[in-house]
C-alpha cells in the first residue's frame, strides 16, 4: 500500500510511490508536476512544429531538421541530458536517394538531343541504350479485358515506346489474378518480352502537374541498409515530354488490326514512325542525406534505479508537400504527429522542472515513421544506450483530436472528449496494464477505449506506429491515440483543428503513467507472448 497526499486528506491506493496533489484552489487533480503541461504551452510549440515554414517535415528534409533543432533547443535550455551519438542529442539515420544527373542524361535521335527539363522529364533507373523503337500503346497487358499490345510484336532488344495512362476502357480495378501472368504493368510486360528500356510519352494532363524539383528525384529516399537493385534487375522507364513526342510521333498512324490488338493512337494525338532509332542515356547519382532522431534523457533520482529507463516516444516527421493541385500543398501534420511531438516535449519539461522519479526517462523523437517506422527501427537496432534497461515504452501518435460531426458523417473512428484509445496495453504485461488503469482512475479518469488493442484488429493499429519497434524487442508498450479523423494525411490537418483540452488531458495522463512507472520498485513483468505480426 502506498500513500497519496492532498491538502485535505490522505488516501491509499495500489500504486507504487506516486504522489497525487489535489489543491482545493485548483479544482482538477494534479499529479506531481502535471500542471506544468498546459494548453497554452502545447499550442505555442505546435504552432511552430506544424507551420508552413517546415514544409510538412518529410524524412529527410530541411523542414524536418529544423523541427529537430527546435526540440533540441528546448531540451538544452531546460537541462536535459543528450543521449544521441557522440555526446549530442542526435542519432543519424543513414539515407540515400538516386537523382538524375541533368548534364549527363538525354534522349537523342534523328540528330536532335533533348536533356532533362526539355525532353527527358524523369526516370526510375539508369540506362544507356541505343536501339530501334517499337510502339506498344499504353504497354499494359490485361488478359481479362483482352488487351495485349505485344501480340505479333517483336520488341526483343528494342526500346518500347508507350503512351502514359491505362488503355481505353480499362482501370486498375481490372487487374485481377496473378501479376505477371494475368496482367502486367508496362515495365514488367516489356521486360518479359525482352525490351531494353521503355520511353513513356507524357500526356497533356501529366504535364499540368510536372514539377522539376520532384522529377529530378528517381524515387523516394531509402535506408542505406536496404539492398539496392542489381544492374539489370529492373527496366528503366524514361518519361519524355512534348519536344520528344513531336519528333517521335510524326509519320505513320497506328490503325486497323494494330489498334484492335490493344495499340491505339497515343493520347498526345501524334502518329508514330516505325523507323526511329532511339538513344537513351539516363545517369543517376547517389545522394546521401541522413535523417536525425532526437534522443534525450532526464536522469532519475535513485542511485541504483536511475540506470533503468522509461521510454517516451513520438514521430517528428510527416509526409511533406504535394506537387499537384492549386490550393494548399503543405501537409502540416498538426495532429500526425505534431500533437505527439509537443506532448513529449512538455512531458520532458514537466520531468525536468518538477520532482524527479527514481528511474531515468528516455525521450526519442523518431523520424521516418511515415516511411515505415525507419527511425524507431534504427534506434532499437542501434540503440545509443542499453535497450535492456528500458522497462516500458509509451508512444503518442495523433492524440490531439476529438470526434466532430464530419468524422461521424464519414464514419471515422475518433475518440470522444475525455477519451483515448490505448493499444498494446493489454498485450504484453499485466503489470503495465494495471498500473496504467490505477493511475488513470486516481488522476483524470479518462475513458480508456481498448477496441484497437487486439492482434485481430482489421486496421492492425498495433503494428503501425513506433511502439512496435520496441515491442518486438520484448519491451512492454502502450500506444496512445485519439483516432483516424477526416483530416488524416490531408493538408487540412492544421493547428486550428486541434482540441487542446483533449491534447492536454492525454499528455498529462501519459506523464502521470510514465512517472509512476519510473517510480515503482520493480519493472513491469512481460507475462504475455507478443502476438506475431500478420503475414510474418
Amino acid at each position: 500500500m502506498y500513500q497519496f497526499a492532498s491538502r485535505r486528506s490522505t488516501f491509499t491506493a495500489l500504486l507504487a510511490c506516486a504522489a497525487f496533489v489535489c489543491p482545493a484552489s485548483e479544482g482538477p487533480k494534479t499529479f506531481a508536476n502535471s500542471s506544468a503541461i498546459t494548453p497554452a504551452r502545447l499550442k505555442t510549440h505546435l504552432e511552430f512544429v506544424a507551420s508552413d515554414l517546415l514544409q510538412g517535415r518529410k524524412t529527410p528534409s530541411d523542414g524536418l531538421d529544423i523541427a529537430g533543432m527546435y526540440i533540441v533547443s528546448m531540451l538544452r535550455q531546460w537541462g536535459a541530458k543528450p543521449a544521441g551519438e557522440n555526446g549530442t542529442f542526435y542519432q543519424a539515420l543513414p539515407l540515400y536517394q538516386l537523382r538524375i544527373n541533368m548534364l549527363k542524361s538525354a534522349v537523342s535521335f534523328g540528330g536532335s538531343s533533348f536533356r532533362f527539363g526539355t525532353g527527358l522529364m524523369s526516370t526510375n533507373f539508369s540506362c544507356d541504350v541505343e536501339a530501334g523503337a517499337v510502339y506498344a500503346g499504353h504497354g499494359w497487358v490485361i488478359k481479362n479485358k483482352k488487351v495485349d499490345p505485344y501480340q505479333g510484336l517483336d520488341v526483343k532488344g528494342k526500346v518500347v515506346v508507350i503512351a502514359s495512362g491505362m488503355p481505353k476502357g480499362c482501370s486498375f480495378a481490372d487487374l485481377e489474378g496473378k501479376e505477371g501472368e494475368d496482367y502486367a504493368w508496362p515495365a514488367l510486360a516489356a521486360k518479359q518480352q525482352g525490351a531494353v528500356a521503355i520511353v513513356t510519352v507524357s500526356s497533356p494532363f501529366d504535364m499540368r502537374y510536372w514539377d522539376p524539383e520532384k522529377a529530378v528525384q528517381a524515387g523516394d529516399f531509402e535506408r542505406a541498409s536496404d539492398p539496392e537493385l542489381a544492374p539489370g534487375a529492373a527496366l528503366a522507364n524514361v518519361f519524355v515530354g512534348p519536344p520528344v513526342a513531336d519528333k517521335l510521333f510524326e509519320g505513320e498512324t497506328v490503325t486497323g488490326a494494330q489498334a484492335g490488338s490493344g495499340r491505339e493512337a497515343p493520347e498526345t494525338g501524334f502518329a508514330f514512325r516505325k523507323d526511329k532509332i532511339l538513344k537513351v542515356k539516363a545517369v543517376l547519382d547517389r545522394v546521401e542525406r541522413p535523417g536525425y532522431n532526437v534522443v534525450a534523457v532526464v536522469p532519475g533520482s535513485d542511485p541504483k534505479l536511475k540506470d533503468e529507463y522509461v521510454a517516451f516516444g513520438a514521430h517528428l516527421d510527416h509526409i511533406g508537400k504535394s506537387y499537384t493541385g492549386d490550393s494548399d500543398r503543405i501537409f502540416n501534420g498538426a495532429d500526425d504527429d505534431g500533437s505527439g511531438v509537443v506532448a513529449m516535449l512538455e512531458i520532458a519539461h514537466a520531468m525536468l522542472t518538477g520532482k524527479r522519479p527514481k528511474r531515468s526517462c528516455l525521450f526519442v523523437w523518431h523520424v521516418g515513421e511515415e516511411e515505415g517506422m525507419w527511425g524507431s527501427w534504427h534506434f532499437t537496432e542501434h540503440p545509443t544506450l542499453d535497450l535492456g534497461k528500458v522497462v516500458a515504452q509509451l508512444n503518442a501518435d495523433m492524440i490531439g483530436r476529438s470526434l466532430t460531426p464530419a468524422d461521424t458523417k464519414a464514419k471515422r473512428v475518433v475518440s470522444e472528449p475525455h477519451s483515448v484509445f490505448l493499444v498494446g496495453a493489454t498485450m504484453m504485461s499485466s503489470d503495465l496494464q494495471k498500473l496504467s488503469e490505477d493511475v488513470n482512475r486516481r488522476f483524470l479518469n479518462m475513458k480508456f477505449d481498448y477496441r484497437f488493442d487486439d492482434p485481430k484488429d482489421p486496421e492492425k493499429i498495433f503494428y503501425r506506429s513506433d511502439h512496435y519497434s520496441y515491442a518486438r524487442k520484448g519491451i512492454p508498450v502502450i500506444f496512445y491515440t485519439t483516432g483516424n479523423h477526416t483530416d488524416y494525411h490531408m493538408p487540412s490537418d492544421e493547428v486550428a483543428k486541434i482540441d487542446f483540452a483533449q491534447l492536454t488531458e492525454v499528455s498529462r495522463t501519459i506523464y502521470a503513467t510514465g512517472f509512476a512507472l519510473a517510480d515503482t520498485a520493480k519493472r513491469p513483468r512481460v507475462d504475455k507472448n507478443l502476438p506475431p505480426q500478420p503475414g510474418s
